[in-house]
Protein backbone atom coordinates (compact mmCIF):
# COMPACT_ATOMS: atom_id res chain seq x y z
CA UNK A 1 0.00 0.00 0.00
CA UNK A 2 1.29 3.32 -0.94
CA UNK A 3 1.24 6.12 1.33
CA UNK A 4 0.61 9.94 0.71
CA UNK A 5 2.85 12.07 2.41
CA UNK A 6 2.19 15.45 3.39
CA UNK A 7 4.14 18.42 4.85
CA UNK A 8 2.48 21.39 7.27
CA UNK A 9 4.30 24.27 8.42
CA UNK A 10 4.14 25.82 11.11
CA UNK A 11 4.88 29.41 13.16
CA UNK A 12 5.79 29.67 16.53
CA UNK A 13 5.57 33.69 16.74
CA UNK A 14 6.38 34.71 20.52
CA UNK A 15 6.43 38.28 22.33
CA UNK A 16 6.41 39.73 25.59
CA UNK A 17 4.04 42.18 27.21
CA UNK A 18 3.93 43.29 30.92
CA UNK A 19 5.70 40.47 32.01
CA UNK A 20 4.16 37.75 30.08
CA UNK A 21 5.50 35.08 27.00
CA UNK A 22 2.39 35.45 24.83
CA UNK A 23 2.43 33.69 21.36
CA UNK A 24 0.01 33.89 18.38
CA UNK A 25 -2.69 31.13 18.47
CA UNK A 26 -5.53 30.52 15.87
CA UNK A 27 -8.61 28.62 16.71
CA UNK A 28 -10.86 27.63 13.80
CA UNK A 29 -14.57 27.19 15.15
CA UNK A 30 -15.62 24.39 17.66
CA UNK A 31 -11.62 23.12 17.13
CA UNK A 32 -8.73 23.30 19.86
CA UNK A 33 -6.51 26.54 19.45
CA UNK A 34 -3.19 25.39 16.59
CA UNK A 35 -0.61 27.40 15.93
CA UNK A 36 -0.86 29.40 12.31
CA UNK A 37 -0.10 26.33 10.07
CA UNK A 38 -0.75 25.44 6.55
CA UNK A 39 0.41 22.66 3.93
CA UNK A 40 3.07 23.12 1.42
CA UNK A 41 2.44 22.81 -2.16
CA UNK A 42 5.90 21.43 -3.88
CA UNK A 43 4.20 22.36 -7.48
CA UNK A 44 3.41 26.15 -6.45
CA UNK A 45 5.40 26.72 -3.26
CA UNK A 46 8.88 28.01 -4.11
CA UNK A 47 10.34 27.67 -0.71
CA UNK A 48 9.09 26.53 2.69
CA UNK A 49 9.65 29.72 4.30
CA UNK A 50 8.11 31.74 1.33
CA UNK A 51 4.93 29.21 1.97
CA UNK A 52 4.85 29.69 5.77
CA UNK A 53 5.09 33.81 5.40
CA UNK A 54 2.00 33.44 3.47
CA UNK A 55 -0.06 31.51 5.61
CA UNK A 56 0.99 33.31 8.72
CA UNK A 57 -0.19 36.20 7.13
CA UNK A 58 -3.38 34.82 5.34
CA UNK A 59 -4.46 33.07 8.84
CA UNK A 60 -3.48 36.34 11.28
CA UNK A 61 -2.76 39.20 9.34
CA UNK A 62 0.73 39.39 10.95
CA UNK A 63 4.00 40.09 8.96
CA UNK A 64 6.66 37.53 9.96
CA UNK A 65 9.99 39.04 10.51
CA UNK A 66 13.01 36.85 10.82
CA UNK A 67 12.05 33.45 11.71
CA UNK A 68 14.33 30.52 12.74
CA UNK A 69 13.21 26.59 11.66
CA UNK A 70 12.92 25.00 14.56
CA UNK A 71 12.35 20.74 14.24
CA UNK A 72 10.63 18.80 11.99
CA UNK A 73 8.14 16.52 13.34
CA UNK A 74 6.76 13.68 11.84
CA UNK A 75 6.52 10.75 14.47
CA UNK A 76 3.46 8.50 13.33
CA UNK A 77 -0.13 8.98 14.83
CA UNK A 78 0.49 11.89 16.43
CA UNK A 79 -0.87 13.78 13.05
CA UNK A 80 -4.57 14.15 13.57
CA UNK A 81 -5.89 17.72 12.60
CA UNK A 82 -9.57 17.16 14.39
CA UNK A 83 -9.79 17.33 18.04
CA UNK A 84 -12.51 14.92 18.38
CA UNK A 85 -11.60 11.22 18.29
CA UNK A 86 -11.65 9.24 14.73
CA UNK A 87 -14.49 7.85 13.57
CA UNK A 88 -12.81 3.84 11.39
CA UNK A 89 -13.35 5.43 8.20
CA UNK A 90 -10.97 8.24 9.40
CA UNK A 91 -8.55 5.84 10.42
CA UNK A 92 -8.54 4.05 6.98
CA UNK A 93 -7.81 7.49 5.14
CA UNK A 94 -4.82 8.53 8.35
CA UNK A 95 -3.20 4.78 7.46
CA UNK A 96 -2.90 6.27 3.59
CA UNK A 97 -1.31 9.24 4.84
CA UNK A 98 1.49 10.43 6.34
CA UNK A 99 1.98 14.40 7.59
CA UNK A 100 5.07 15.70 8.43
CA UNK A 101 5.24 19.11 10.22
CA UNK A 102 8.45 21.63 10.03
CA UNK A 103 8.38 24.07 12.62
CA UNK A 104 9.50 27.71 12.88
CA UNK A 105 10.81 30.20 15.57
CA UNK A 106 9.99 33.92 15.24
CA UNK A 107 10.74 36.51 17.78
CA UNK A 108 8.78 40.47 17.46
CA UNK A 109 8.80 43.27 20.42
CA UNK A 110 5.30 43.76 19.66
CA UNK A 111 1.92 42.38 19.62
CA UNK A 112 0.10 45.10 18.10
CA UNK A 113 0.30 43.51 14.16
CA UNK A 114 -2.60 41.42 14.49
CA UNK A 115 -5.54 42.71 12.45
CA UNK A 116 -8.80 41.77 14.66
CA UNK A 117 -10.24 40.68 11.77
CA UNK A 118 -8.93 37.13 11.84
CA UNK A 119 -9.68 34.34 14.08
CA UNK A 120 -6.27 35.03 16.07
CA UNK A 121 -5.37 35.83 19.35
CA UNK A 122 -2.49 36.16 21.35
CA UNK A 123 -2.14 33.93 24.30
CA UNK A 124 -0.40 33.11 27.46
CA UNK A 125 1.99 29.89 26.61
CA UNK A 126 1.54 28.88 30.30
CA UNK A 127 -2.53 28.51 29.52
CA UNK A 128 -0.99 25.18 27.70
CA UNK A 129 2.15 24.57 30.33
CA UNK A 130 0.90 25.39 33.58
CA UNK A 131 3.40 23.50 35.32
CA UNK A 132 6.34 25.74 33.78
CA UNK A 133 5.77 28.64 35.32
CA UNK A 134 7.85 28.94 38.66
CA UNK A 135 8.39 32.84 39.13
CA UNK A 136 6.18 31.96 42.42
CA UNK A 137 7.61 28.87 43.77
CA UNK A 138 6.76 25.61 42.12
CA UNK A 139 3.27 25.46 40.81
CA UNK A 140 1.32 23.31 43.68
CA UNK A 141 -0.14 21.34 40.47
CA UNK A 142 2.81 19.34 40.33
CA UNK A 143 3.01 17.96 43.53
CA UNK A 144 -0.09 17.05 44.23
CA UNK A 145 -1.31 15.61 41.09
CA UNK A 146 1.33 15.44 37.87
CA UNK A 147 3.81 13.73 40.00
CA UNK A 148 1.37 10.92 41.46
CA UNK A 149 0.04 10.59 38.29
CA UNK A 150 3.60 9.65 37.06
CA UNK A 151 4.83 7.95 39.82
CA UNK A 152 1.34 5.65 39.46
CA UNK A 153 2.23 5.21 35.70
CA UNK A 154 6.08 4.48 35.98
CA UNK A 155 5.42 1.96 39.12
CA UNK A 156 8.28 -0.49 38.67
CA UNK A 157 9.68 1.07 35.39
CA UNK A 158 13.14 2.39 36.58
CA UNK A 159 13.92 4.14 33.36
CA UNK A 160 10.21 6.15 33.55
CA UNK A 161 10.84 6.58 37.53
CA UNK A 162 13.95 8.24 36.44
CA UNK A 163 12.91 10.31 33.48
CA UNK A 164 10.39 11.84 35.93
CA UNK A 165 12.54 12.88 38.41
CA UNK A 166 15.33 14.47 36.05
CA UNK A 167 12.24 16.04 33.97
CA UNK A 168 10.41 17.35 37.12
CA UNK A 169 13.87 17.86 39.27
CA UNK A 170 12.75 15.58 41.97
CA UNK A 171 14.23 14.17 45.04
CA UNK A 172 18.52 15.42 44.55
CA UNK A 173 18.05 16.10 40.55
CA UNK A 174 17.25 19.72 39.65
CA UNK A 175 14.35 21.37 37.94
CA UNK A 176 16.13 22.60 34.38
CA UNK A 177 13.72 24.77 32.33
CA UNK A 178 14.73 24.05 29.41
CA UNK A 179 13.35 20.63 29.44
CA UNK A 180 10.23 21.48 28.75
CA UNK A 181 9.63 19.06 25.60
CA UNK A 182 11.08 16.38 27.73
CA UNK A 183 8.16 17.19 30.28
CA UNK A 184 5.19 17.27 28.08
CA UNK A 185 6.33 13.99 25.98
CA UNK A 186 5.94 12.32 29.70
CA UNK A 187 2.76 13.48 30.15
CA UNK A 188 1.91 12.22 26.63
CA UNK A 189 3.30 8.81 27.21
CA UNK A 190 1.66 8.47 30.82
CA UNK A 191 -1.74 9.27 28.73
CA UNK A 192 -2.24 12.63 30.94
CA UNK A 193 -2.18 14.61 27.82
CA UNK A 194 -5.44 15.36 26.00
CA UNK A 195 -3.60 14.44 22.51
CA UNK A 196 -2.76 11.15 23.35
CA UNK A 197 -6.15 9.94 23.96
CA UNK A 198 -6.76 11.81 20.95
CA UNK A 199 -4.79 10.06 18.41
CA UNK A 200 -5.27 6.70 20.46
CA UNK A 201 -9.03 7.09 19.86
CA UNK A 202 -9.83 7.16 23.28
CA UNK A 203 -12.05 9.52 25.76
CA UNK A 204 -9.96 12.41 27.12
CA UNK A 205 -8.23 11.90 30.50
CA UNK A 206 -9.48 13.68 33.93
CA UNK A 207 -8.15 15.50 34.78
CA UNK A 208 -5.99 16.34 32.07
CA UNK A 209 -3.22 18.92 32.64
CA UNK A 210 -2.91 22.00 30.46
CA UNK A 211 -5.34 23.29 27.41
CA UNK A 212 -4.43 21.00 24.54
CA UNK A 213 -4.08 21.96 20.75
CA UNK A 214 -4.86 20.70 17.68
CA UNK A 215 -2.59 17.91 16.49
CA UNK A 216 1.29 17.96 17.29
CA UNK A 217 1.01 21.64 18.06
CA UNK A 218 1.60 21.71 21.27
CA UNK A 219 4.70 19.31 21.44
CA UNK A 220 6.10 22.26 18.76
CA UNK A 221 5.11 24.85 21.28
CA UNK A 222 6.93 23.36 23.95
CA UNK A 223 10.38 22.83 21.57
CA UNK A 224 10.39 26.60 20.75
CA UNK A 225 9.85 27.26 24.34
CA UNK A 226 13.12 24.83 25.08
CA UNK A 227 15.26 26.55 22.13
CA UNK A 228 14.22 29.62 23.21
CA UNK A 229 15.12 29.30 27.05
CA UNK A 230 18.12 27.89 26.13
CA UNK A 231 19.26 30.11 23.37
CA UNK A 232 18.73 33.22 25.38
CA UNK A 233 21.39 32.61 27.52
CA UNK A 234 24.22 31.98 24.95
CA UNK A 235 22.71 34.83 22.40
CA UNK A 236 21.43 37.88 22.95
CA UNK A 237 17.68 36.83 21.71
CA UNK A 238 16.14 38.44 24.30
CA UNK A 239 16.47 41.95 22.87
CA UNK A 240 14.54 40.84 19.37
CA UNK A 241 11.86 40.76 22.36
CA UNK A 242 12.09 43.98 23.35
CA UNK A 243 11.22 47.90 22.08
CA UNK A 244 13.94 49.34 21.42
CA UNK A 245 14.10 51.44 24.80
CA UNK A 246 13.04 49.53 28.04
CA UNK A 247 14.14 50.00 31.58
CA UNK A 248 15.74 47.08 33.56
CA UNK A 249 13.44 45.92 35.34
CA UNK A 250 10.99 45.68 31.84
CA UNK A 251 14.30 43.63 30.70
CA UNK A 252 14.56 41.50 33.80
CA UNK A 253 10.72 40.94 33.34
CA UNK A 254 11.09 39.57 30.15
CA UNK A 255 13.58 37.05 30.69
CA UNK A 256 11.57 35.70 33.77
CA UNK A 257 8.42 35.63 31.71
CA UNK A 258 10.35 33.20 28.93
CA UNK A 259 12.34 31.15 31.55
CA UNK A 260 9.36 30.73 34.57
CA UNK A 261 11.89 31.75 36.91
CA UNK A 262 12.62 34.91 39.32
CA UNK A 263 15.70 36.33 38.74
CA UNK A 264 18.16 37.83 41.66
CA UNK A 265 17.81 41.47 40.84
CA UNK A 266 21.29 42.57 42.33
CA UNK A 267 23.32 39.80 40.19
CA UNK A 268 21.37 40.06 36.90
CA UNK A 269 22.08 43.50 36.78
CA UNK A 270 25.78 43.44 37.93
CA UNK A 271 26.03 40.68 35.30
CA UNK A 272 24.21 42.70 32.83
CA UNK A 273 26.60 45.90 33.39
CA UNK A 274 29.50 43.23 33.27
CA UNK A 275 28.47 42.16 29.67
CA UNK A 276 28.23 45.82 27.78
CA UNK A 277 25.10 44.97 26.12
CA UNK A 278 23.06 47.38 27.10
CA UNK A 279 23.81 51.23 27.23
CA UNK A 280 21.89 53.99 28.82
CA UNK A 281 20.00 56.81 27.02
CA UNK A 282 19.88 59.45 29.78
CA UNK A 283 16.24 59.20 29.31
CA UNK A 284 14.05 58.71 32.53
CA UNK A 285 10.98 57.08 32.67
CA UNK A 286 8.07 58.12 35.16
CA UNK A 287 4.64 56.83 33.96
CA UNK A 288 4.33 55.20 36.92
CA UNK A 289 4.68 57.38 39.64
CA UNK A 290 7.59 55.83 41.23
CA UNK A 291 11.18 56.67 41.22
CA UNK A 292 12.13 57.37 38.16
CA UNK A 293 13.93 54.72 36.53
CA UNK A 294 16.37 55.50 32.98
CA UNK A 295 15.32 53.63 29.97
CA UNK A 296 18.05 51.71 28.16
CA UNK A 297 18.38 50.29 24.53
CA UNK A 298 20.37 47.20 22.99
CA UNK A 299 23.88 47.80 21.70
CA UNK A 300 23.96 46.38 18.77
CA UNK A 301 27.03 47.63 17.61
CA UNK A 302 29.44 45.39 20.15
CA UNK A 303 28.23 42.07 18.38
CA UNK A 304 30.59 42.86 15.78
CA UNK A 305 33.31 43.36 18.06
CA UNK A 306 33.22 40.36 20.29
CA UNK A 307 31.76 36.89 20.48
CA UNK A 308 28.32 37.05 20.93
CA UNK A 309 26.97 35.90 24.52
CA UNK A 310 23.52 36.05 26.08
CA UNK A 311 22.03 37.24 28.93
CA UNK A 312 23.61 35.48 32.82
CA UNK A 313 20.18 34.15 34.52
CA UNK A 314 20.85 33.89 38.28
CA UNK A 315 18.33 32.36 39.50
CA UNK A 316 16.23 32.97 43.00
CA UNK A 317 16.13 29.65 44.76
CA UNK A 318 14.33 27.71 47.33
CA UNK A 319 11.12 29.58 46.32
CA UNK A 320 8.01 27.95 48.30
CA UNK A 321 5.72 25.93 46.25
CA UNK A 322 2.74 28.18 44.65
CA UNK A 323 -0.41 26.98 46.53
Amino acid sequence: MSVELGIDLSAVIVTVEAGTPLFLETRRSGHAPALPFGEFAPDTDRTFELALRGWVAKQTGFTLGHVEQLYTFGDQNRDSIDDTPPSDAANTTADNRRQISVGYLALTPRKSDVDVAFEAAWRDWYVHFPWEDHRHGPPALIAEKIVPRLMTWAAGHDQRQRRTQLAFGLDNYQWLEERVLERYELLYEAGLAQEAALDAGLAPPKPAFGQPMISDHRRILATAISRLRGKLKYRPVIFDLMPQKFTLSMLQKSVEAILGLRLHKQNFRRALDRSGLVGGTGEMETSTGGRPAEYYRFRREVLGTRAQQGIATPIIKHLEPKP
